[in-house]
């Protein structure tokens, strides 16, 4: 995390609004969090018109900005008084990401990431309450509406990737399903088992970086491209088997997920991922692999 946001004690949560139904961040909040000005945000946006369309970006209107004030006492916009002619900006999460591809720096690039990570686990956490558990879903977001600093003390209390075992993804949401992906396969301690019969050079380049033993299970695997990731890396062990249709992934032999989307396609499509409790189906899974 940047030290700015550790030294000040920030809290990415309380800087993420709700406009026109979906969650955003103003550019002076922005700006403090990449130290520059507030100026400078939006010199970036007029410079790369075609990069932030009305959906990632946009000034809020009089309306609006009078709303969020009314809903968030303590809201504060830096150099943008009451009763300025400048309306302030907000961006989206998409926004922020195409904002992050222009203003390269260090404090840039680790600030972006530590925003992206506060908007996937908000997500994730609202979207566990309103499919799992609907009941309570209004509530919540009523919470999140009226106070951003409830949604904080939520987080200090459960840990989403405990208590969220299935996810649903919608079309486009990439970057949250490999981050997903990404937090299942950290929780290895030594062993990988990955099945799926479209594995290819996307997934290789993921699983490269890992530093664990890998299994990848597969009846389509290239074997000009196995042979060259053979000869430079030494941590997936090849084995080709047809007995499967479906995607799966096996954490040191003790905790199973199925995926209803090839690796190489997380995203691009409506799917889940699953955890398995039931210990009887990870073993007779093992015993069709002969493991």
């Amino acid at each position: 995390m940047n030290e700015i946001i550790e030294k000040e004690n920030i809290i990415i949560e309380d800087m993420i609004y709700e406009v026109r139904g979906v969650q955003v961040m103003l550019d002076s909040d922005i700006a403090k969090l990449y130290r520059i000005e507030t100026k400078r945000i939006n010199e970036a946006v007029k410079n790369n018109p075609d990069k932030f369309p009305e959906r990632f970006s946009w000034f809020l209107t009089n309306e609006e900005t009078k709303e969020l004030r009314s809903k968030n006492s303590t809201l504060e916009i830096k150099g943008q008084g009451k009763y300025s002619k400048y309306a302030p900006r907000v961006f989206t999460e998409q926004g922020l990401y195409m904002l992050a591809t222009i203003l390269k720096s260090k404090v840039a690039t680790e600030v972006s990431i530590a925003i992206m990570d506060t908007f996937v686990k908000m997500r994730h956490y609202i979207n566990f309450n309103k499919v799992f558990l609907p009941n309570r879903f209004l509530l919540l977001e009523e919470k999140v509406d009226n106070n951003a600093k409830r949604i904080n003390e939520l987080f200090d209390k459960f840990d989403y990737k405990d208590i969220v075992k299935n996810y649903l993804f919608f079309e486009g949401e990439l970057y949250d399903a490999y981050s997903v992906l990404l937090d299942i396969l950290s929780k290895a301690n030594k062993e990988i088992i990955i099945i799926d019969n479209y594995a290819d050079k996307e997934l290789l380049n993921l699983l490269k970086k890992i530093n664990k033993k890998i299994i990848l299970v597969s009846k389509n695997i290239d074997e000009t491209l196995k042979k060259k990731y053979e000869s430079q890396y030494d941590n997936i062990t090849f084995i080709n088997n047809s007995s499967f249709h479906d995607r799966f992934i096996i954490l040191d032999r003790n905790e199973l997920y199925s995926c209803g989307a090839s690796f190489k396609d997380l995203g691009k499509k409506c799917f889940t991922i699953n955890k398995f409790d039931d210990k009887e189906y990870l073993t007779r899974l093992l015993k069709i692999m002969n493991l």
